[in-house]
């Protein structure tokens, strides 16, 4: 059986085929309609999008995003959604390796938006600066690029249904990866030369704080106790940030490499992915020590990078960008149910219930 993705333009249809070189080519088209929960996950190598549907966990569907032309994907990386849509960064660089010494010059990267239920290329806007990630504001009403710039990073800030350029916020060097508190009403910038993260508050646009955390942060990942989670790349560090007075409340000695950090707030445990040696590190919350300790660590393919939770907590999904695999885990027991082979260098994940 061999499976053919073909992508309509115009149609806004996403059509997979299924040919057997015994049937005489015969063919059983079957339009995508991902009305199912469901896990993304972007394929950096193969510019693609797989679609795990979480009831079986098994790929449903993939989504091509490869064009031509000015129209190129190249190294899509991270993926945000809101409502019926994705939106993904295109740095148009494998940042697999990490983030360390990367020469941006010259790069201009990509803010994709898809339709998540058929697959279809809503917007392609060219950028122009290289971009980390592009995210959904709380609202849907706007999206959030950070521009990487060797001295003056940038946020443009997107109308999310006009495509206009509302905003554009001066943060500092080398801007990674961008998110938002859990309660919407700030912005957190990782700057990796600055060694710091910039907070603007996404009403106003102003730069409300900047704040010193360690080596090399790439990006400050939101927990929903009202914590933010900086992974410090080259200083081997979580710094854990209290959103209600954006002060470095505690910093947690990692012995490696951070790939991302992820709060489970059912668990009211830490997962830091540890890409290095393939495996995902959780630490519990000691409320007698008033601090994070290490619980255990488990394998899961190399490369471990992106965690994604579903919305109860019990199940995790991580990306591991070496195995071209997805691990999902059983967040009760960290035991490792499924690998579900998916794209080449698959990096960010979303969850859409």
């Amino acid at each position: 059986m061999k499976k053919i993705i073909l992508s309509i333009a115009g149609a806004g249809l996403l059509i997979v085929t299924s040919c057997n070189k015994d049937d005489n080519m015969n063919m059983d088209m079957t339009t995508i309609n991902v009305d199912y929960p469901a896990a993304y996950v972007v394929n950096g190598e193969d510019a693609t999008v797989s679609v795990i549907k979480l009831s079986t966990n098994e790929v449903t569907a993939t989504i091509p995003l490869m064009g031509t032309g000015t129209d190129m994907i190249m190294w899509p990386h991270h993926i945000s959604s809101h409502s019926n849509h994705l939106a993904v960064g295109v740095p148009g660089m494998d940042l697999s390796a990490g983030h360390s010494g990367l020469n941006t010059a010259g790069m201009n990267g990509k803010l994709l938006v898809i339709d998540a239920m058929n697959g279809s290329i809503v917007k392609n806007i060219n950028l122009p600066l290289m971009n980390h990630n592009s995210i959904y504001s709380p609202s849907g009403n706007e999206i959030w690029v950070p521009q990487m710039d060797e001295m003056n990073s940038k946020v443009l800030v997107y109308d999310a249904t006009t495509n206009t350029l509302l905003n554009t916020i001066n943060v500092g060097m080398m801007a990674a990866e961008l998110t938002f508190s859990s309660d919407g009403t700030k912005a957190y910038v990782a700057n990796g030369d600055d060694d710091s993260i910039t907070v603007i508050n996404t009403g106003t646009k102003a730069i409300i704080t900047t704040i010193a955390v360690g080596d090399n942060p790439v990006g400050a990942w939101t927990g929903s106790n009202n914590k933010m989670y900086v992974d410090n790349e080259d200083g081997q560090t979580i710094s854990v940030i209290d959103v209600a007075t954006d002060i470095v409340e505690e910093t947690i000695t990692l012995g490696f490499m951070p790939g991302i950090a992820s709060y489970n707030g059912s668990k009211n445990e830490l997962w830091v992915s540890d890409p290095m040696n393939g495996k995902v590190h959780y630490w519990t919350w000691d409320a007698g020590m008033n601090m994070w300790m290490h619980g255990s660590s488990l394998n899961t393919g190399a490369g471990a990078h992106a965690i994604a939770f579903t919305t109860d907590g019990n199940t995790a999904y991580v990306t591991n960008q070496t195995a071209n695999t997805v691990s999902v885990v059983n967040t009760s027991n960290h035991l490792v149910t499924k690998t579900i082979n998916v794209g080449k260098k698959p990096n960010g994940i979303v969850i859409k219930m």
